[in-house]
């Protein structure tokens, strides 16, 4: 059972494609035609299934997809295009945030190297204080105890004068007296 389809031109205002495509509304007419003939096609037995004419479905839908315009065809193109851009700008994306996460790991990473090391030379400096401390207060305690040996000899030395003085002035005879 082979039906004929008769392609309706468009009313009077419609003017055509120049490239001889027809205006949307008589593919949209062409899309009603097969879906009113979908709804009076025969059913089958006990089935949901519908007897149509595959060679005028094919035919129908052949004619449709000739007559979509350029511009479906570089839309979809675009969309594709657009697809393709956003998953390559999604790749880029991702690349540029694991190398910021990588160099925010390493700068950290770095971070806790210097605050370790400036740790370690806060500690080398308390020490070195400390210890330079120490040696300071060795030094003034011997200092201070050469200075005792020296105040002691020199105290022995004083009082040592001292009595050679004494010894010097009672020694000397009397001086004579004179009459008066």
């Amino acid at each position: 059972m082979t039906e004929e389809i008769e392609i309706v031109e468009g009313s009077a205002e419609q003017t055509p494609d120049p490239a001889g495509r027809p205006e949307p509304s008589d593919i949209l007419d062409m899309i009603d035609d097969l879906l009113v003939h979908l709804h009076e096609a025969k059913s089958m037995p006990l089935s949901s299934n519908a007897l149509v004419d595959r060679d005028m479905f094919l035919g129908r839908l052949e004619q449709i997809r000739a007559s979509l315009p350029d511009e479906l065809r570089a839309a979809r193109w675009m969309v594709r295009e657009r697809e393709a851009f956003i998953a390559r700008t999604n790749e880029k994306a991702r690349e540029i945030v694991n190398k910021a996460r990588e160099e925010a790991d390493r700068l950290v990473s770095e971070s806790n190297i210097v605050a370790e090391a400036v740790e370690e030379a806060n500690i080398l400096v308390r020490r070195a204080e400390g210890e330079a401390r120490r040696i300071r207060l060795e030094a003034e305690d011997l200092i201070e105890k050469s200075l005792q040996k020296a105040e002691s000899v020199l105290t022995n030395l004083v009082a040592e004068l001292q009595q050679s003085r004494l010894e010097l002035h009672e020694a000397r005879p009397k001086a004579p007296e004179v009459p008066l």
